[in-house]
């Protein structure tokens, strides 16, 4: 007989994962542990094992569908295995079987909604208050709220009377506008959306819908950084065989303004606040059409050759498409390049559940006045904007003032006497 494989759970909240890309296909042998798709969930990408040594007999999920934890996936004829004479044919076990239910006295998880279920409710007007889960601790999953628009009781959100007519012109001027938005004419190219793609919509949905975001930013003088680099950056790509980058050394500055400030490392846990022991800097990392967030573990263990390492090696994981789940778990703090491509200002939308994020921008020359012995004057120097986003639900803006005031001076004061790359 075939077993039957099912959606792992892939994270301590995770309900829900998305098939990608299947590895293997009806016929083909594999053995235990061997990678046979694919998984995109709101929280990492990873390749699911074989739980069988067999072959495979059936596909039962298509790539792109999102489906619960328990959920089955494929089947798969086990080596050895063979079914006993007469023996009863049992009816397929459903996924309310094979995840545990909440119980009626069980609601810790009803509030904690994943990003496909949130956008479900968002698109169709549902109080998911009026919902009753299925998931662990009464979470409700994507499948309870199709289960719920099935029956269609989608909630109507009430309106004063008076204001029923006015309110209806609105509607049909943005419905109208709205489709004449979305014809496709001739010439326009459709484009699938990638599971990938999905993923990060769904996370940026969960970040700006659940977190109350807030921005500051602060303009840093790096001229000594930008001299430090140029003097070393030949010497170093000898010694090591890739490029000095300015990144390892504002992660430096951040990684130690993080230890000075420890609430920046935080998460927003609904009826707490975690504080973070690790300082582990997510860093962002695109490719052309997809936005990935690789981590560098135990930054603030590292010194800045050793922050240029993990950085070079894991950009080159993104490009070869190498990267691996492990790569992208347990970010603390993460930390946006935008000034690569150009950019001089930005407010980054935090990666979800860190409470910050920063993004480096372009370090152009300016002219500045300056205060010396002999009056003002002013100067031609190298300045960058450095901006962060917070979860006002974990911090306040006099902390944040305070960090980014610490990387300030960090990073003007990195000089060839005080800045130790080894």
């Amino acid at each position: 007989m075939a077993t039957k494989m099912t959606m792992p759970q892939l994270g301590e909240s995770v309900t829900e994962g998305t098939i990608s890309k299947w590895l293997v296909g009806p016929g083909d042998k594999v053995n235990k542990y061997d990678p046979i798709a694919e998984v995109l969930t709101d929280k990492v990408s990873a390749e699911i094992p074989s739980s069988f040594t067999g072959t495979i007999t059936e596909l039962l999920v298509a790539e792109d569908d999102t489906v619960s934890v328990g959920t089955d996936i494929c089947a798969i004829e086990e080596v050895g295995a063979a079914p006993l004479a007469n023996e009863p044919v049992q009816e397929e076990e459903s996924v309310e079987q094979k995840v545990p239910h909440s119980t009626d006295n069980d609601t810790s998880q009803k509030t904690r909604y994943s990003p496909a279920v949130m956008r479900l409710a968002q698109e169709n007007n549902i109080d998911l208050n009026s919902i009753s889960g299925s998931g662990r601790g009464g979470r409700i999953t994507r499948k309870d709220v199709e289960a719920y628009l099935s029956l269609g009781a989608s909630q109507e959100i009430p309106r004063p009377e008076k204001e029923e007519n006015k309110e209806q012109e609105v509607v049909d001027s943005v419905s109208s506008k709205r489709s004449n938005t979305e014809t496709t004419l001739k010439g326009d190219k459709e484009i699938a959306v990638s599971g990938v793609r999905k993923a990060i919509a769904a996370n940026m949905v969960k970040s700006k819908s659940e977190m109350p975001h807030a921005w500051t930013m602060v303009e840093v003088d790096v001229t000594n950084l930008v001299n430090l680099r140029e003097k070393k950056k030949a010497e170093f790509k000898e010694q090591e065989g890739y490029n000095l980058t300015y990144l390892p050394f504002f992660m430096k500055a951040c990684v130690e303004a993080l230890k000075e400030f420890p609430q920046m490392n935080s998460q927003w846990a609904d009826d707490k606040i975690i504080r973070k022991k690790e300082i582990n800097v997510s860093m962002a990392a695109a490719t052309d059409d997809a936005l990935f967030v690789p981590v560098i573990h135990n930054a603030d263990e590292l010194t800045i050759k050793g922050l240029a390492k993990k950085t070079n090696e894991l950009a080159g994981k993104v490009r070869s498409g190498k990267l691996s789940g492990e790569d992208m778990k347990n970010g603390t703090f993460t930390i946006n390049n935008t000034g690569s491509f150009g950019s001089i200002l930005s407010q980054p939308i935090i990666n979800a559940p860190q409470a910050a994020i920063l993004s480096i921008e372009s370090i152009v020359k300016r002219p500045v006045i300056m205060e010396t012995e002999a009056g003002d004057v002013i100067a031609v120097r190298h300045m960058v904007n450095l901006c962060l986003s917070l979860d006002h639900r974990v911090l306040d803006g006099l902390i944040c003032g305070r960090f980014l005031a610490s990387i300030k001076k960090r990073l003007e004061h990195m000089t060839e006497e005080n800045t130790m790359i080894y």
